[in-house]
C-alpha cells in the first residue's frame, strides 16, 4: 500500500514562493497519476495540477498556469509543486493524491489515495 505525505507548506507574503513535496512510501506503484488539489475554507476541493508518475504531459488548472509547476523525482519517490508569485487567494490546505492507472482526472473523487494535507497561507 502506498502512502503519501505532504510537506513544505507555511506562511508566506504575497509575491513569495513555496515548494510543496509529496513523498510516496510503501509498496512502489509506477502506474499512477499524482495530482495536487487545494481546499480553502468554505470551498470545495479543487484541482491544481497533475503528473503521471511514469512521465509524460503535465496538467494545470487555468488559475495556476504559468504560476505553479509540478514535477517529479523518481529516485526520491517524490512529486513537487513549485508555487511562485503567490497571492492571498492561493491560501488553502494543499493535498496530493494518487489515481491508479494512466488516466488524468480533475475530479477528486477519482483519486484513490490522499495525503494528510499541508497548510499554505499567503498574507497580503
Amino acid at each position: 500500500q502506498v502512502q503519501l505525505v505532504e510537506s513544505g507548506g507555511g506562511l508566506v507574503q504575497a509575491g513569495g514562493s513555496l515548494r510543496l513535496s509529496c513523498a510516496a512510501s510503501g509498496r512502489p506503484v509506477r502506474s499512477y497519476v499524482v495530482g495536487w488539489f487545494r481546499q480553502a475554507p468554505g470551498k470545495e476541493r479543487e484541482f491544481v495540477a497533475a503528473i503521471p508518475w511514469s512521465g509524460g504531459n503535465t496538467y494545470y488548472a487555468d488559475s495556476v498556469k504559468g504560476q505553479f509547476t509540478i514535477s517529479r523525482d523518481n529516485a526520491k519517490n517524490t512529486v513537487y509543486l513549485q508555487m511562485n508569485s503567490l497571492k492571498p487567494e492561493d491560501t488553502a490546505v494543499y493535498y496530493c493524491a494518487a489515481r491508479f492507472g494512466f488516466t488524468f482526472s480533475v475530479n477528486p473523487t477519482n483519486y484513490d489515495l490522499w495525503g494528510q494535507g499541508t497548510q499554505v497561507t499567503v498574507s497580503s
